[in-house]
């Protein structure tokens, strides 16, 4: 029996699927006068030769195409039978899309004047959700002509979204707010948050219904992380170092002489801290340089040397520099400095 009539609808709960496409591939040939039903929690937005016309609402829709029943399967046949009049129909959830999952992948570096170093790594991590406020807008500057678009599609650009936004708060608060206070400050930063976020989620068709902070807390950066990034200069490094080491001797799990000697190098790294600092810190009167350090870490033997740590340790490792190996860490003589850079 020839087509004459097509019911088009998708009685599916869509629990994780934000759009779905009828046909899911290739071009659709409905015909003049189908029906077109669109349930409670969905929109529908008809395209018909790649042209978005309408978008319906819940209820009983019929639509208009040029593919006149049996005519088009004649006129088909000069088109390799497919229609010269395609149509489609996408199906669109409207509910909220909530309990969505959010976190910081790398801390977020702050500045805090006053306490401290002066500024402070953050991580955190949450929920959101979100709806479709504008189908048929989010159909043609996001899904295309997929198939099927699920949540897992976007997840990452709106991560990126939150993120960004969650980082311009931040500063701002921390700007005002010492590090202890911001800990209790969650709902109100996730409403700015929320309130900065609204006209990137707008506009791609979307509207961001909550995003709440779980947890907010300082980031556990070791000092050589913080250094890299730039935030410490030599003689925080220094003290801050002596303190990993010092800590990382103390949690030593052999216990008996071998915790011993882990808190030994640990007050010798004190010791040389102090010296360093010192050295780096304080100058004689009369304007002299500051004085250098008998023993010196590989980032006080680079910026003795003026390169990069890089270069010291490739040194050390193809030992044309003489260093000495205390833990995990690497001691380096001045002497042996000098005569390295008299080679």
């Amino acid at each position: 029996m020839a087509r004459i009539f097509d019911v088009i609808e998708y009685p599916n709960e869509m629990k994780d699927e934000i759009v779905h496409r009828f046909p899911e591939t290739g071009i659709g040939d409905f015909r003049i006068g189908s029906q077109v039903i669109v349930r409670e929690s969905q929109s529908a937005v008809f395209f018909r030769d790649g042209n978005a016309l309408d978008v319906f609402k819940a209820g009983r829709h019929t639509i208009t195409t040029a593919n006149i029943p049996l005519l088009i399967d004649w006129i088909g046949k000069a088109f390799n039978d497919r229609t010269p009049f395609p149509a489609e129909v996408y199906f669109v959830s409207r509910k909220e899309f909530a309990n969505q999952k959010w976190g910081t992948p790398q801390p977020i570096l702050v500045r805090n004047p006053g306490m401290g170093l002066g500024v402070a790594l953050l991580q955190a991590f949450g929920t959101y959700s979100f709806q479709v406020k504008d189908p048929q807008q989010f159909v043609t500057q996001i899904v295309g002509t997929q198939g099927a678009y699920r949540t897992t599609d976007i997840e990452e650009r709106l991560r990126s979204m939150l993120i960004s936004k969650l980082q311009d708060v931040l500063g701002e608060t921390a700007l005002k707010n010492a590090m202890d206070m911001m800990s209790g400050m969650n709902e109100e930063i996730g409403a700015a948050v929320r309130a900065k976020a609204q006209d990137d989620f707008e506009a791609v068709g979307l509207t961001l219904k909550s995003f709440y902070i779980g947890n907010l807390k300082p980031s556990s950066k070791s000092a050589q992380e913080l250094r890299d990034m730039g935030v410490l200069d030599m003689a925080t490094y220094t003290q801050l170092q002596a303190a990993d080491a010092m800590r990382e001797a103390a949690s030593n799990p052999s216990g008996g002489a071998g915790l011993t000697a882990g808190i030994g190098a640990g007050m010798g790294i004190g010791n040389l801290m102090q010296q360093a600092t010192q050295g780096a810190t304080q100058q004689p009167a009369g304007g002299a340089k500051a004085t250098i350090p008998d023993v010196m870490t590989p980032s006080e033997a680079a910026a003795y040397m003026k390169v990069t740590e890089e270069d010291v340790m490739a040194a050390i490792k193809d030992k044309s520099l003489k260093a000495k190996k205390v833990g995990n860490a690497y001691r380096i003589s001045k002497a042996s400095v000098d005569e390295f850079l008299a080679s």
